[in-house]
């Protein structure tokens, strides 16, 4: 590994054990030439050295987008009657709150809104609102703490429970009178996950997951408009299914991938957890 250029032989022999290159002089060449030739060598061993080149670790799998997590949230109403409870979650829609209504297990369709940071949070919003008559009674619903396996389960017996029940999520419009993104979105809340409001929201929200992945629980999208937007939403739920809210006058129900109609229709599918 000795640089011999002064004495007119071989200037490298073998770098570092390996047939680096060699770079020979006749006796012509005049010392300048040598002296600028070392230099030359010596900058280029200086650069790469004796070691081998790094190698560089693969990257880390992408990690899901989290959510944010549904802390405290405040519960009003218990109504037999569907229709009664989109009304009053189109009251509190218009008064800036984001609330939404589901089936609970009592039979009794309810209402819930916010995310609050603590339970003195959520009782002094409430409070507020029941002194301007806007709510009477309420209830602080606290956070929820599942693992990733109880929370997948979890969020299929909700959307399962939802089966065969006429969601709406509020509006008597076409856009509005049955929306899947709204099914999506509270079965996902009430499970503890703030999922946002549209079907576009949340295929931006996500992390993509290919078919052959799919897991219980991530949502599937679909272009179901003229457009190439996504346009529908809904729960895989697991063998090639998935529920969701399939349109206006339809009742939420249990559909198929390989359905002619969602199969040309499929977009992607992503998870959040």
């Amino acid at each position: 590994m000795i640089i011999n250029v002064l004495k007119n032989v071989s200037v490298i022999e073998k770098v570092c054990r390996m047939d680096f290159f060699y770079f020979t002089r006749d006796k012509s060449v005049d010392f300048a030439e040598r002296i600028l030739s070392f230099i030359l060598v010596f900058t280029v061993f200086l650069l790469f050295g004796c070691s081998r080149t790094p190698v560089t670790p693969s990257p880390k799998p992408a990690s899901p987008i989290s959510l944010p997590s549904i802390h405290y949230t405040i519960q009003v109403g218990a109504f037999s009657n569907m229709d009664n409870a989109v009304r009053f979650t189109e009251k509190l829609r218009k008064q800036d709150v984001n609330a939404y209504h589901f089936l609970h297990h009592s039979g009794l369709y309810k209402v819930r809104f916010g995310n609050f940071s603590s339970r003195k949070a959520a009782v002094e919003r409430a409070k507020a609102l029941y002194s301007t008559g806007i709510i009477h009674d309420f209830y602080i619903v606290p956070p929820k703490n599942y693992s990733k396996a109880q929370l997948r389960d979890k969020i299929l017996r909700t959307a399962d429970s939802l089966i065969g029940v006429p969601y709406r999520w509020g509006g008597e419009s076409v856009e509005e009178g049955f929306d899947c993104s709204g099914f999506t979105m509270t079965v996902y809340r009430l499970n503890g996950l703030d999922l946002p409001r549209s079907s576009r929201s949340q295929w931006h929200t996500g992390m993509p997951v290919s078919k052959s992945e799919l897991k219980k629980g991530n949502l599937v999208f679909f272009h179901t408009a003229s457009s190439r937007r996504i346009s529908h939403v809904g729960i895989y739920d697991g063998n090639g299914q998935f529920i969701h809210a399939p349109g206006k006058g339809k009742k939420v129900r249990r559909s198929s991938l390989n359905n002619r109609y969602y199969k040309k229709r499929y977009a992607g599918a992503k998870t959040y957890f």
